[in-house]
């Protein structure tokens, strides 16, 4: 099932996040997506913060609505189109309660595995994995379907780490690589005996010389040849049934161009 979730509200004021989303539907033509509504609780410089979380009633709202509609619609495989990093936990959690074997890859030059007293910022993009750790605010833990284990974490492309993320990864001995190896992760996640795949990719993985539309962005980050080279050879090796595509923030469509391929890829 395709969906598309343009939420924004995790990165606290990052609107351009919403209509990046929008020129990739745009960009993407005849496919058809399921469109997911945003809160229209007043969010980014009206927003409020409660538990440490910038807009937090607007993203608790619009992420119950995620879950209530997957609950509704019971998909066995999802393709989101968004969209800030911290809706992530809805579709993460409702994939590795139905398949056990869950590992999640996470394309990402960020760590995402803040708690939100360890946030440097207060926005949601950077906690999703700590709560899907079930580690987060204990009042966002109705959103899981399920919790997961820090063995399940593989990042590729991470090189922005705050010093409590630092901390979490060493204690988890959690995978991640600044870098694409992708023998190297295969390898791994045949030891564990990981069967399914979750592919999370934020587009400031990437290298700003190859595509620089994104958010953040992050020197010494990975080509656009080696991440669908890696993500091709993950679907070659296991079952994936789920990715995302997040954080592209341009308006214009021609500019997509360079990250065609990987469109196809996530959102085939």
């Amino acid at each position: 099932m395709k969906i598309f979730f343009p939420q924004w509200q995790g990165s606290g004021s990052g609107t351009a996040i919403q209509s990046g989303a929008s020129a990739i539907r745009d960009y993407l033509g005849a496919q058809q997506f399921h469109e997911l509504p945003l809160s229209e609780i007043p969010a980014g410089r009206d927003g409020k913060q409660r538990f440490a979380i910038n807009n937090y009633d607007a993203l608790t709202e619009q992420l119950l609505g995620f879950k209530t509609f997957l609950e509704e619609t019971q998909p066995k495989s999802l393709e989101i189109l968004g969209g800030d990093c911290g809706l992530e936990i809805v579709p993460v959690s409702y994939l590795n309660k139905i398949y056990p074997k869950l590992g999640i890859i996470w394309f990402d030059a960020h760590g995402d595995i803040n708690t939100a007293s360890d946030s440097p910022s207060g926005n949601f993009h950077g906690m999703p994995l700590r709560t899907l750790l079930g580690e987060g605010v204990p009042a966002m833990d109705p959103l899981l379907f399920s919790t997961i284990q820090s063995a399940q974490i593989h990042y590729v492309g991470l090189r922005d780490l705050d010093e409590a993320e630092q901390l979490r990864l060493r204690r988890g001995n959690i995978y991640h690589s600044g870098k694409t190896n992708t023998p190297e992760l295969i390898h791994t996640l045949k030891t564990k005996n990981i069967q399914y795949l979750y592919i999370h990719f934020d587009f400031d993985c990437l290298d700003p010389t190859a595509y620089n539309k994104t958010y953040y962005q992050v020197p010494n980050g990975i080509k656009i040849a080696e991440a669908e080279s890696c993500i091709k050879a993950l679907h070659e090796e296991f079952d994936v049934v789920g990715t995302s595509s997040l954080e592209s923030v341009t308006e214009d469509i021609t500019a997509l161009q360079p990250i065609h391929r990987l469109l196809e890829l996530q959102l085939a």
